[in-house]
């Protein structure tokens, strides 16, 4: 697929992997809007700020309208939050995977319309296993793959192209603090991009998140 001429939603777009991923749509000649709380926060060239809360349905709706020429959306938004209580769970699952569906729900019209389109879910290694002390991420990326395998479904019909991306720590703010092999996010980047271009459903980042996947059924 050449990407000019695309219009690309990135959500999360002003630092980490999401930043990443709309500076190389523009380097590919897309159009690319960052959907973010703060427009502001959006200093890259050649990236339009939008104000998008994917855990605020009129926020939701409000881009939509905004926003018909979308033709490829990455979900990329995700929060990790201290701690492991029904509250910290709660905020998770409100943006990793309430977050999820608002943009989908909202967005899978305006796919539709432009010919199909792609969905792009950025998930985890954790979509797979679960981790002690990030109970509540882990439940939420799991949720989240379960939703992308449905998604997949569901808009098959219309012709949206949809994809789950796995990896385990990126190498972002996010993780700042962990000492583990992080990859960095111009690979899963790059990956996505070839995934889009091939038309493959799934993208197991690194030997890791691969050997995990390959695991499940024993």
């Amino acid at each position: 697929m050449d990407f000019k001429g695309q219009t690309v939603l990135v959500t999360g777009a002003n630092r980490g992997l999401g930043r990443v991923f709309a500076q190389e749509f523009v380097k590919q000649g897309a159009k690319v809007y960052a959907g973010v709380r703060n427009p502001a926060s959006v200093v890259d060239e050649g990236v339009v700020p939008v104000r998008l809360d994917v855990s605020d349905q009129v926020s939701l709706e409000a881009a939509a309208k905004e926003l018909g020429d979308v033709s490829i959306v990455v979900n990329n938004a995700g929060v990790l939050v201290a701690g492991a209580d029904v509250d910290s769970i709660k905020a998770e699952f409100e943006v990793n995977f309430f977050g999820l569906v608002r943009v989908t729900d909202a967005f899978a019209p305006i796919l539709k319309a432009n010919g199909g389109g792609t969905l792009v879910n950025v998930l985890s290694i954790l979509s797979f296993v679960g981790k002690a002390d990030w109970r509540g991420y882990a439940a939420s990326k799991a949720a989240g793959w379960s939703l992308t395998n449905s998604t997949r479904q569901a808009l098959r019909e219309q012709g949206t192209h949809v994809i789950g991306v796995h990896a385990g720590f990126i190498d972002t703010d996010m993780v700042s603090d962990v000492t583990a092999p992080k990859i960095a996010p111009e690979d899963v980047v790059s990956q996505v991009l070839q995934a889009i271009r091939n038309g493959d459903d799934e993208v197991l980042a690194d030997d890791r998140t691969r050997s995990v996947k390959a695991a499940l059924a024993s």
